[in-house]
């Protein structure tokens, strides 16, 4: 009985002991909000409000806190996740619904520590996993401009998340595992650490936050923000490809110039962008000076490949039903943008021969685009794209997927069939979300 008493009394002080741990990594940060930090920056600094504006656009901040139709930074758009839906929060400087009573100091502890102005921990997606790395002058220079901003009284939504995903305990849980603040980015091997490379990388990982769509998640929606190598996005049906690999969407062999021209137009010699990703150019990266262009695409060319590049087919695909029946209705539906042999026509319409948005082992992106089309950015330097129609009631799934098999087994490509389950999946989960 006694020895069960001790037991007993050693996984108290156990469980104690990490409770305190949990609370010292997560509310430990020792910043003073009420101190000389606390200072707000001058509003009236035309170099600093021009700073963060200019921050606020690399970010793309402005997408997230803002609904269709809604004032710009007013909040109140719904973040969809596998653990219930978010709301964005209120930028502008309204004291009831925004951050009006904020101070400098609170607006930073969010940003490097992930807690709010009222000291509770905030939710992942807002990417304090990457605004960590932010240098304070850039954290007031952003608090300055939102601050500048017309005040709006926006109301935003109670997040509605599933038990027990909403509750301080679960975050200070995840913290525990994902978020490590002050986190730097990654660089490429020593000897290709220029002030240019390293200037990339903190664009990349702090500013943009690229990798919290471009590294892969677990179950728990957390991952290793230092990686590049390919995310799903599930809320959205998109796969975020791989940053470092050849087969995805490496440009370790891409001229940097041609990755300049991808980041401020969507569209370069050697592809364009898509989905999510072309309002992240539309209202970001194409207003990024061509310094800081250049600085993001010597980074990403500078990093090294995870794996080489896709293999070659040197012998004719093999004419399934499905290849026939796709190569049937390639003709009737796409050869007049796409070609015969599949090569496009530049500046208009991609070509798919060679292409890696077709052969990636990942369907996702090619089915979107497929059942409900798109656009390319509408960028300064690409200002009149054109679109690609949707085929959702045009074509049943098996035609879909015939025709998506087509694409990747001609012309050279040679990936794998695509099925109609994997076109049904994809219909439902979209389906889904629009619920």
């Amino acid at each position: 009985m006694k020895r069960l008493v001790w037991i007993g009394g050693g996984l108290i002080a156990l469980l104690l002991l990490a409770c305190a741990w949990l609370w010292w990594i997560n509310f430990g940060d020792g910043v003073d909000v009420s101190g000389a930090s606390a200072t707000a920056p001058a509003t009236n600094d035309p170099a600093l409000l021009e700073r963060g504006a200019y921050l606020a656009r690399a970010g793309n901040c402005m997408a997230c806190h803002t609904t269709r139709g809604g004032v710009a930074g007013a909040g109140g758009r719904a973040i969809p996740t596998p653990f219930g839906t978010l709301y964005t929060s209120n930028l502008t400087p309204d004291a009831d619904t925004g951050i009006g009573q904020w101070n400098a100091a609170t607006f930073w502890r969010a940003l490097h520590y992930g807690r709010g102005a009222d000291g509770r921990l905030l939710y992942p997606a807002f990417p304090y996993t990457h605004t960590t790395a932010l240098t304070r002058e850039d954290a007031d220079a952003l608090f300055a401009h939102f601050r500048s901003l017309k005040p709006v009284r926006t109301q935003v939504p109670d997040h509605d998340l599933r038990w027990p995903y909403g509750t301080q305990a679960a975050l200070a849980v995840w913290r525990a595992l994902y978020f490590k603040a002050g986190a730097s980015p990654s660089l490429p091997a020593p000897g290709k650490n220029s002030p240019t490379i390293v200037r990339g990388a903190y664009l990349t990982y702090a500013v943009a936050h690229c990798s919290a769509c471009h590294a892969p998640r677990d179950g728990w929606g957390g991952g290793d923000w230092q990686s590049l190598g390919g995310g799903l996005m599930a809320s959205e049906g998109w796969y975020a490809p791989s940053l470092v690999s050849p087969r995805e969407a490496g440009m370790a062999d891409w001229p940097v110039d041609e990755i300049v021209a991808l980041l401020r137009t969507g569209v370069a010699p050697h592809g364009q962008v898509s989905g999510p990703m072309t309002e992240v150019v539309t209202q970001g990266t194409q207003y990024l000076s061509e310094p800081d262009l250049r600085a993001m695409a010597d980074y990403l060319k500078a990093l090294p490949p995870t794996e080489g590049p896709a293999p070659t087919r040197d012998r004719p695909p093999v004419r399934t039903s499905a290849v026939v029946a796709g190569e049937k209705l390639y003709q009737q539906h796409c050869v007049d943008c796409h070609g015969a042999q599949g090569q496009g026509v530049r500046g208009a319409y991609p070509p798919l021969a060679g292409n890696r948005a077709v052969t990636m082992a990942q369907t996702d992106n090619l089915l979107q685009t497929l059942l409900y089309g798109g656009f390319a950015p509408d960028t300064a330097g690409h200002p009149r794209p054109f679109g690609m129609p949707p085929f959702t009631l045009v074509l049943s799934d098996r035609e879909i997927a015939a025709v998506l098999t087509y694409l990747r087994a001609s012309w050279g490509n040679g990936a794998p069939e695509v099925s109609a389950l994997d076109v049904h999946r994809m219909r439902s989960r979209v389906a889904s979300n629009l619920r």
